[in-house]
């Protein structure tokens, strides 16, 4: 049987899954949801009654086979809907980490009337009960995968509903201009204006200046998100393969004496106090005539556009001279990002040789290192932390971090501007409204208010079964 909320289709039948990681561990966790929780768990269990336990409560019992046996000592946690992360009746059972016991037990729920749950279906199901909106789901989601410290604060807050607390107020904002707009079309024909022009510009240019912001801080949570993107560039054989190895702890790439090692991008990322890089090792840029090094140079400065950080590497046992040529290569493409001249090998390289290297590079944010010997990778890393330009870890500032939520503010946003543009130009009421409402579509769109099967079904496949 499916059930109709807000135009979604739900089911009333008991799913459950394995919701811890998969493998061998301590103890694994099942979970069950559905109207029948309670009866279809009540036949696999030995131990106080589960229709007379309290909501929030758990208890120690045993799981029984079909045959009556024993297969393990578990602890039943029971939580009643609706006071549950789905908003059904919902049953945790702890049981020992024992793949065969996992997998047992997940049989005998299912010959218990149970059906296995699709990934994503118990988040699917918390929002189509209105215990979560969209963006909390998909918070949920970044939850899971957060590799670093701002990531999980973002995730975090986003989940507990700061940011579909900033959309709904700006919805509410939208709503009560539309209406102003649209009471005057009941009234056209006694040309009585409803709502003041200049007090609805403002508001407008409000909610413009909000939604803008929250879209631009896009750049900013993709970063948080995915890694800040940070290239190591330079000449060939300066050792910029030898300083992503150091930075990663590991020999990610090839390292030789030989010039034009490297004719691809290498990527990977780090976590540092907190924060995610991912740093882009590129091919070395000089003069070549073999035509798989000139498409890895190609690609060096392809990767310099994306950067946000740029790594230059300087061998401090080269002529300093060289220094100019390879700048003006560099640092226009680098204008809007933040460049840090790396000079390395200062181990090999003399004091007067020193000096002449530190006076060409002294227009630029310059750190002398080792990457072989590991000297000065600690300031470097610090630099690279205030290069990021991230907020604190305590901020409560909202970021957005997912495309899908990006477009849609950005559509809005462009609704807004048209909303704004028609109010200068003193056009009729019937359009600005057409605006407002559109803008409150795609705000609609982020949260879940307004949305089809597609993005749901895109959404929830990328959970884990169990989540």
């Amino acid at each position: 049987m499916q059930l109709q909320t807000m135009g979604k289709t739900i089911t009333d039948n008991t799913i459950c899954a394995i919701s811890t990681a998969p493998g061998i561990g301590g103890i694994a966790v099942i979970r069950v949801s559905g109207n029948n929780a309670i009866e279809c768990v009540e036949k696999i269990w030995q131990g106080k009654k589960i229709a007379e336990m309290a909501s929030h409560t758990a208890h120690l019992g045993t799981v029984i086979d079909s045959d009556g046996s024993p297969l393990d000592q578990v602890v039943l946690t029971l939580f009643r809907a609706p006071r549950s992360f789905t908003g059904e009746d919902v049953i945790e059972i702890a049981c020992h980490g024992s793949l065969w016991v996992q997998q047992q037990l997940i049989r005998i729920l299912i010959d218990a009337g149970c059906t296995m749950a699709t990934g994503g279906e118990f988040t699917q199901r918390a929002f189509l009960n209105h215990r979560i909106d969209l963006s909390q789901a998909e918070a949920i989601a970044d939850l899971i995968a957060s590799s670093s410290r701002a990531a999980h604060r973002i995730a975090l807050n986003q989940m507990r509903g700061g940011f579909s607390a900033k959309l709904k107020e700006l919805r509410e904002q939208l709503l009560t201009f539309a209406s102003l707009m649209e009471l005057e079309l009941d009234f056209s024909e006694e040309e009585v204006e409803f709502a003041d022009r200049s007090h609805l510009t403002t508001l407008a240019n409000e909610i413009h200046t909000v939604i803008s912001s929250l879209a631009a801080s896009f750049a900013t949570g993709n970063a948080i998100k995915n890694g800040v993107p940070v290239a190591i560039v330079g000449e060939t054989n300066v050792g910029k393969s030898t300083l992503l190895n150091t930075l990663l702890n590991e020999e990610k790439a090839l390292v030789s004496d030989i010039h034009g090692t490297t004719r691809d991008v290498i990527e990977d990322t780090i976590t540092i106090s907190g924060t995610m890089f991912r740093f882009i090792d590129t091919a070395g840029i000089r003069q070549t005539t073999d035509q798989i090094e000139s498409m890895g140079i190609d690609r060096t400065f392809k990767k310099l556009d994306e950067a946000r950080v740029v790594l230059w590497v300087i061998d401090a046992t080269r002529p300093a001279a060289d220094i100019d040529e390879i700048a003006e290569q560099i640092a226009p493409k680098s204008t809007e990002k933040t460049l840090i001249a790396v000079v390395n090998k200062i181990d090999a390289a003399t004091p007067q040789h020193l000096d002449k290297i530190r006076k060409a590079t002294d227009r630029f944010t310059t750190i002398e290192i080792s990457a072989k010997q590991h000297t000065g990778i600690d300031t470097l890393q610090q630099a690279l932390i205030n290069a990021a330009h991230l907020p604190e870890n305590d901020s409560n500032e909202l970021i957005i971090t997912n495309a899908r939520h990006y477009q849609a503010l950005t559509l809005a946003d462009e609704a807004i501007l048209r909303a704004i543009d028609g109010l200068e130009a003193s056009l009729s009421g019937d359009f600005i409204s057409q605006d407002i409402r559109e803008c409150m579509h795609y705000l609609g769109e982020i949260t879940g208010e307004i949305t089809t099967d597609t993005i749901l079904q895109t959404i929830f496949s990328r959970f884990c079964i169990g989540k």
